[in-house]
């Protein structure tokens, strides 16, 4: 009987456990292994930061969904992963051996790379965690009572740009609802070169329909912007031109601002010797597997994805819901082959972008087949659709998920609402 332990209870985590189990039968153990003892829906974030969604809405307590499947839960942080003894160390001083290991830990939260930065002792705002979102959601509520100056973005080095994005248009449309848009100039700031970059080096028509979104919301914007420090209602920032130079210096007051960070590896993963890239990701091969720890595999946030292209402030690629699902699906059946003696792993993950954002009233859709330019696929659209369907995913996905269904979610989901009856492999 083999042990494979599962780290991290996110969007990769938790539909890995249910895959594994499904794939794998009873005769073998897996646990999972999560900081909290809760899983949260964190596409939903941006809702909670304006109050249109609260934590009951999407969180729910991981152990009792997993041990109707058989699934052991460890709700406690890894301090220490010993790869040669194949163990874990766990903050309360207890270890897990494991005969697989399978990483989807998501990333440190790089604020301290901007002075000033972050919820916790800094002066912006998060949707990165449903505590971040609370916390958010209560200086939007302070921004309702004394309105004013308003910025949204990501800093240099983020990877994830779309809640960004998000947020931007949905403070827009929940401040029209009171009546109080007309009191709160939004700015855009961003590490992308241009509006509508992604960190995928743009999607389709991403460029043109997401400034003209951004012009119909009334939302101004400045691009390739390295934000240097932040103090009590003013954001430094220096925007820079195609050649990386400064071309203009902004001091931009605010009231209230949402400023997604830069992203590492989380400690316990980034400190195994040759497992991690310089920032902390985990390296992996072509089947999700760590060249030097062959019984290693890691999905989503945590592995090391190069930027599509270098830009003039740096930014990373971003790991959607879709291209997750697709590794972990890889990841089981890589381990299964091993497991039955069907031979090496063989199983790849589709690293391709599919998203639904929501822009408050309406939203956009975009795919990019495969992530990496040039595509076979490179498809965006906008519309009320958007919006409608992203309300519903994320009842869909939180019923599944509490189901302990093995299903591809995304694929089944946002493929049939967005139109298409199959993926391009």
């Amino acid at each position: 009987m083999a042990h494979i332990v599962i780290l991290g209870a996110g969007i990769g985590g938790l539909p890995a456990a249910y895959e594994a189990r499904e794939a794998l039968g009873d005769e073998h153990r897996i646990t999972v292994i999560n900081a909290e003892p809760y899983f949260q829906f964190v596409p939903s974030n941006p809702w909670v930061a304006v109050g249109w969604r609260n934590r009951d809405d999407i969180t729910f307590p991981i152990a009792p969904y997993l041990e109707r499947k058989h699934i052991g839960f460890i709700a406690q942080s890894v301090e220490r992963i010993d790869a040669e003894g194949n163990r874990l160390e766990l903050a309360d001083g207890e270890t897990v051996d494991y005969d697989y290991l399978i990483i989807t830990t998501g990333a440190k939260l790089m604020f301290d790379e901007v002075e000033g930065a972050g919820p916790h002792g800094g002066h912006t705002e998060s949707v990165c965690t449903i505590d971040h979102a609370e916390q958010a959601y209560d200086d939007f509520k302070r921004l309702v009572e004394n309105p004013g100056p308003v910025i949204v973005g990501a800093m240099p080095g983020a990877s994830c740009f779309g809640p960004a994005y998000e947020y931007a248009f949905i403070l827009d449309s929940a401040l029209r609802k009171k009546k109080l848009r007309h009191k709160v100039p939004i700015t855009f700031v961003t590490a992308e070169p241009y509006i509508g970059h992604l960190g995928l080096g743009g999607v389709g028509d991403s460029k043109g329909m997401l400034e003209s979104e951004m012009r119909s919301h009334d939302i101004k914007w400045i691009t390739n912007a390295r934000t240097t420090r932040v103090e009590d209602g003013t954001m430094h920032v220096e925007e820079l031109n195609e050649d990386g130079e400064v071309r203009q210096t902004h001091a931009l007051p605010f009231h209230h601002s949402m400023m997604l960070p830069a992203f590492k590896g989380v400690d316990c993963v980034a400190n195994v010797e040759g497992l991690c890239n310089p920032r902390g990701f985990v390296q992996v091969d072509d089947y999700q597997r760590n060249p030097n720890h062959k019984n290693i595999f890691a999905a989503g946030v945590a592995i090391a994805i190069p930027p599509v292209e270098k830009t003039p402030v740096p930014t990373g690629a971003p790991k959607t819901g879709y291209m997750i699902e697709s590794m972990v699906t890889a990841i089981v059946h890589n381990i299964k082959a091993e497991l039955t003696g069907e031979g090496e792993p063989n199983s790849k993950g589709s690293w391709q972008a599919i998203c639904l954002a929501d822009f408050g009233d309406r939203g956009a859709a975009f795919i990019a087949l495969p992530q990496i330019p040039p595509r076979n696929v490179n498809w965006f659209a906008a519309g009320r659709w958007v919006h409608l369907a992203k309300i519903a995913f994320e009842k869909y996905f939180i019923r599944k998920m509490k189901k302990g269904t093995s299903e591809p979610l995304y694929e089944k989901y946002i493929m049939r609402a967005i139109g298409l009856n199959r993926l391009e492999k």
